[in-house]
């Protein structure tokens, strides 16, 4: 009990008091919330579901005894991030939680240009804004810590979900640059790259998910790994198919993804 209480203290110095997570209303957003909350950190909730985002705050309020405010945001919004954090500038920001994002499935010409457009704004725009002007932040502190959610697709190109695929591979890559890049102010990063996970993400994306990891799972092991791995593939699937695609050069990966993306979007054809 000790060491878990040390472990705990450990965790809030370096990275509390205060905690955002973007894309809290659902999925891994909101078991990254949860999961920080318990660890003893004050967290800011943001998503765009403003409902959604004051059930939870009440929820973390009660069950771990730590501060939770939210924002409703739409961070496609240009500009939405720096507005955000100059709301909480009397916030003392140790942790950013980037789990803001959306997909697209199917073939590529059937998808909405405009769709496509806002996927990019999203996951990657908005992402290395709040990633950027966080680092800022902490760096100025001296320490923090910035999670990143990757995919199992960001590691070679994805028939059926080309362009969701493409900005998880943007993902990645930031983090793996950023790592060392930001080591020398005390600034932790990792990337989270799970394999398919059962939220909100996969209804919205169009796709039919069969065996799927938890977003609890994902939100523990990569909150587990944070200080310590560049890269975390959580949970079950997230480690079988990346050890299994880990194997094959990069255009057999993108068979296989291809072929396991259209499983998932079979139903399109319909």
């Amino acid at each position: 009990m000790a060491g878990s209480r040390q472990a705990g203290d450990a965790f809030k110095d370096k990275y509390g008091p205060w905690a955002v997570i973007t894309g809290a209303s659902d999925g891994i957003g909101r078991a990254i919330a949860r999961e920080i909350a318990a660890r003893g950190l004050n967290v800011v909730l943001v998503a765009r579901r403003r409902e959604r985002l004051e059930a939870l705050a009440r929820e973390i309020e009660t069950a771990h005894h730590v501060s939770a405010k939210f924002v409703a945001a739409d961070l496609a919004a240009l500009g939405a991030g720096a507005a955000l954090l100059t709301e909480m500038d009397d916030l003392d920001i140790g942790l950013l939680a980037a789990c803001a994002g959306f997909g697209t499935a199917g073939r590529a010409l059937d998808i909405p240009i405009a769709d496509e457009l806002s996927m990019i704004d999203v996951n990657c725009r908005a992402a290395f804004e709040m990633t950027r002007l966080c680092a800022d932040r902490f760096a100025a502190r001296g320490h923090g810590g910035i999670i990143l959610m990757s995919s199992i697709v960001a590691f070679q190109g994805a028939p059926n979900a080309a362009n969701y695929a493409a900005t998880k591979a943007y993902i990645q890559a930031l983090a793996e640059g950023l790592r060392p890049d930001l080591a020398h102010a005390g600034i932790d990063v990792i990337a989270s790259a799970p394999g398919p996970v059962a939220s909100g993400f996969a209804t919205r994306a169009g796709m039919a998910m069969g065996k799927a990891d938890t977003p609890e799972t994902v939100a523990i092991e990569t909150i587990a790994a944070l200080g310590s791995k560049a890269t975390v593939r959580p949970g079950l699937m997230g480690k079988l198919l990346g050890g299994s695609l880990a194997t094959l050069p990069r255009f057999g990966r993108t068979i296989v993804m291809g072929s396991i993306m259209k499983g998932m979007t079979k139903h399109h054809d319909r």
